[in-house]
């Protein structure tokens, strides 16, 4: 008897138990057998477990390579709950009806073929739904366009299938109307699973802020060669080319590997490949603009990045180490011998939360303000990004620019830049701003004039200024919103360098400001005097 309970206990708790003793799959070659995870349906358990157990809840967003499995795991998961709780309420959304379906069958095969001990009896059972009378709960398929999904009901489970993809129009209402139907309540789940489709959107917005940690998801990503399946035997003829011998290298790949991804890029193209069957994950993103900076070079920087050494807020005009603070430090203390440039970008500020979703995520065309650090050797020794007011930011500037030495202080003192400006200039008269001398043409007088001016002449100018010292190697940055920025500013069709459609570039103007006004900083005099150091 014990045995039998102890066996009961591990089905009611256990989901990887649970799929291989109760859960049917239809395999690739037609056969019905157990749900066995495979690797990346193994890595994914792994993550959610880890997160249920350190905060009682799952939120996850998935970046996967193409048919790994994920939708089969997160489907049997939902019957998991569903079937052997009470109260519980699985609602799946799909970007296409085909995939509702699909989708919905896999679910229905999963509750046919339960043993009959695990399989609860069915209220009704209908083309989107199954609903479990005695347990009051059931799963839902629907498809991402409808309106008003999800309107007024409570779901413990979500499951977001192919999130890129979803319309444009109306899918991010559609996202919020799910974000506020599931609770931030013990045992609840969410999973958002796609692979990419393009740099902007919904689903980007969401991938970048998980791994910046500027949300609730947790983010899981999944390469082409976690599948074992995706591999051809090439004939003995085949040599590896130059750049597959650095990817096996990289990341361990065998000839077999190789020449399945081979054959994928001759079907479809390289750039197509690595948008469905990425290495890592900026490799799945592709920009719909020419690219301003190399993409190899930033993608290059985006993988050998090291995090943040710390990070600080500031508290009370002082900065203190904080695990959430908006200043990021990537080098350990500041040298007291060092020259620092700060490039800023000043953004309108939050006026209220009509900037924000339902998400919590920032509207299209939000801007933030932030601040790049910039030592004499060009090094990004730090970043400050958040959203506040312009008058603010002025406090921020000052107290960031005399933590680094009295810094060289560059803004922009556009719109509202000038307000930026002129507090730091009236309020806390900071004594290294950047200045540029006007003349006037009319009459023959020149002004001084603080901040930098960005217009239609100058901001080609500091760009190009960014791209070349961006070429010349002579940039070492690992701040991951810089970078992702700079993956996504491209060159537009009307000749424009800018921002992606939807994405941002106020780290890019910050650092283009900062580059900028790095000229003529030289690496400080190193004092090798033993007499004078004791004197200091």
């Amino acid at each position: 008897m014990a045995d039998v309970l102890e066996v009961r206990r591990r089905l009611h708790e256990d989901y990887k138990y649970y799929a291989e003793k109760a859960l049917k799959i239809r395999t690739k070659e037609g056969e019905i057998k157990p749900l066995i995870f495979n690797t990346p349906q193994s890595r994914l358990h792994a993550l959610c477990q880890q997160q249920m157990a350190e905060t009682g809840m799952v939120r996850v967003i998935i970046l996967k390579a193409r048919q790994q499995g994920f939708s089969t795991y997160v489907a049997g998961r939902g019957l998991f709950k569903t079937s052997q709780n009470k109260a519980q309420k699985a609602l799946v959304m799909a970007h296409v009806a085909k995939s509702s379906t699909a989708l919905f069958d896999m679910v229905r095969r999963y509750y046919e073929h339960l043993p009959e001990a695990l399989k609860p009896q069915k209220k009704y059972s209908s083309r989107k739904e199954l609903s479990f009378n005695l347990l009051d709960s059931s799963y839902v398929v629907d498809t991402a366009g409808g309106t008003g999904v999800a309107r007024g009901e409570t779901i413990t489970f979500l499951h977001a299938s192919e999130a890129a993809f979803w319309p444009a129009s109306n899918g991010r209402e559609i996202f919020n109307g799910l974000v506020q139907a599931l609770p931030m309540a013990a045992g609840s789940e969410g999973y958002i699973e796609s692979t990419a489709n393009g740099m902007s959107g919904l689903y980007r917005e969401m991938w970048q802020a998980a791994e910046l940690g500027e949300s609730q998801w947790w983010p899981f990503f999944s390469p082409w060669f976690a599948d074992p399946s995706y591999r051809v035997t090439p004939p003995k003829s085949w040599e590896r080319s130059y750049e597959e011998k650095g990817l096996a290298k990289e990341f361990g790949l065998d000839d077999a590997q190789l020449y399945w991804r081979r054959l994928k890029i001759a079907e479809n193209g390289l750039e197509l490949f690595h948008q469905e069957y990425p290495a890592y994950p900026d490799e799945a993103f592709l920009s719909t603009g020419r690219p301003v900076f190399h993409p190899d070079q930033i993608t290059k920087a985006l993988r050998e990045r090291t995090p943040p050494v710390r990070r600080m807020a500031l508290e009370g005009g002082n900065w203190e180490d904080h695990p959430a603070g908006e200043l990021q430090l990537f080098i350990d203390k500041v040298d007291p011998y060092e020259q620092y440039v700060i490039g800023a970008d000043v953004g309108k500020g939050i006026r209220s939360n009509v900037d924000r979703d339902a998400a919590g995520y920032m509207k299209a065309g939000t801007d933030w303000s932030v601040a790049q650090v910039l030592n004499s050797k060009k090094k990004l020794v730090a970043s400050w990004r958040s959203q506040v007011h312009p008058d603010y930011f002025g406090h921020v500037l000052d107290r960031l620019g005399r933590h680094f030495n009295t810094a060289r202080l560059c803004v922009e003192n556009n719109d509202h830049g000038i307000l930026t400006v002129f507090v730091l200039s009236r309020d806390y008269q900071y004594p290294n701003l950047y200045q540029e001398v006007v003349h006037d043409k009319v009459t023959d007088k020149e002004t001084v004039k603080l901040g930098f001016t960005t217009n239609a002449k100058t901001r080609p100018m500091i760009i190009d200024q960014l791209r070349a010292s961006m070429r010349a190697k002579e940039l070492e940055i690992h701040d991951l919103a810089t970078l992702t920025e700079m993956q996504q500013f491209v060159l537009t069709e009307a000749g424009r360098m800018e921002a992606d459609a939807g994405c941002h570039d106020d780290c890019v103007m910050a650092l283009a400001l900062a580059n900028y006004a790095h000229a003529g900083m030289y690496p400080p005099l190193v004092i090798k005097d033993d007499w004078y150091e004791e004197a200091l």
